[in-house]
């Protein structure tokens, strides 16, 4: 098993400080952090396949907890059914670049591809969740273009080796990782 850590530093209106942990196995990867930061506050854990596919997250907000399912394409928030995440693939909390990630890994994008994902998109503070349609665009070795195609919402994105965010311009900066 190989663990990493890693925090970042929220920049701008969101004034954060987050540390992340992700353990790599042959059962999958578990990303497990914590936002610390006013109402941004949370923690979370994330469950991955060994390719990379979501699984399972729990999120928590003070006293209130959500858990995440999807098995086999059907989603479930707190145990009730969720036709309507039906397409998602990935899971984005709002608070954390860490679940950029996620379709950064499991796509494995060649410079200049792209690609649109369907993700459950979780909002904190209020853990709600609903369907977001995102876009990624490998435009260098290190760097992806992320773009929301529900909003207009458009950032480059640098990442290290395991495609975890180094700086997210206006949102988040790396403090440390290993």
């Amino acid at each position: 098993m190989r663990t990493t850590r890693i925090s970042w530093t929220g920049v701008g209106s969101a004034e954060t400080v987050e540390r992340c942990t992700t353990e790599y196995s042959d059962d999958g990867i578990r990303i497990v952090g914590e936002v610390d930061g006013g109402e941004q506050a949370c923690r979370y854990a994330v469950r991955l396949a060994p390719d990379g596919g979501f699984h399972h997250a729990t999120i928590e907000v003070g006293e209130r907890v959500t858990h995440i399912e999807n098995t086999d394409g059907a989603w479930t928030v707190d145990g009730a059914a969720r036709p309507d995440l039906a397409g998602a693939t990935d899971l984005d909390i709002t608070v954390t670049p860490a679940t950029n990630a996620l379709p950064i890994r499991r796509l494995r994008l060649a410079v200049g591809s792209h690609a649109d994902v369907v993700v459950a998109w979780v909002h904190v503070p209020s853990l709600e969740v609903q369907l977001s349609r995102q876009r990624y665009t490998r435009v260098g070795p290190r760097a992806y273009c992320f773009e929301s195609r529900d909003h207009n919402f458009r950032r480059t994105l640098t990442v290290d080796d395991d495609g975890f965010v180094l700086s997210y311009p206006g949102l988040f900066e790396r403090v440390t990782g290993s």
